[in-house]
C-alpha cells in the first residue's frame, strides 16, 4: 500500500471512531453508489448518511474543507440520491475534515454539507 493509500486509509479509521463516539453506527466503508466511490456509509437514528472524509497535512490550499469542491459535491449528491432509492427513508451528506499541523490535528464534522443545491 503506498503512502497516499496509507494517509486515506488512517482518516478513514479516525474518521469512523469519531463517528461512532459521535453516536453514529458506521455500516459501509468504501462504496460504490452510482458509480462514486464513497467513504463511509453511516445511520443516526433513521437517517442514511454518506460521509465525505478529507484528511489534509497542508493548509496552503485551503485545508480539507476546502478540498470537497463543486465537482466532488455534485458526486456526492449522486451517490446520495442512490442510495435515497435503496432505502426510502432520509439521507444526507456530511463532511468528515480533518487538518493535521505541527500543532496536533483538528477535526471538523459538517452535518449536511452538501445538499441539493450549494
Amino acid at each position: 500500500m503506498g503512502r497516499a493509500q496509507e494517509h486515506g486509509r488512517a482518516g478513514e479509521e479516525l474518521a469512523a471512531a469519531y463517528l461512532r463516539i459521535a453516536g453514529l453506527e458506521v455500516t459501509h466503508r468504501n462504496v460504490r453508489l452510482a458509480g462514486v466511490e464513497v467513504d463511509l456509509v453511516a445511520r443516526e437514528e433513521e437517517t442514511r448518511v454518506v460521509v465525505e472524509v478529507k484528511l489534509r497535512n497542508r493548509a496552503d490550499y485551503g485545508g480539507a474543507v476546502a478540498a470537497v469542491d463543486a465537482r466532488k459535491r455534485e458526486r456526492l449528491r449522486r451517490a446520495a440520491r442512490a442510495l435515497l432509492g435503496e432505502t426510502g427513508g432520509p439521507v444526507r451528506v456530511d463532511v468528515v475534515a480533518m487538518d493535521l499541523t505541527a500543532d496536533g490535528l483538528s477535526l471538523r464534522h459538517v452535518r449536511g454539507a452538501v445538499g441539493e443545491r450549494d
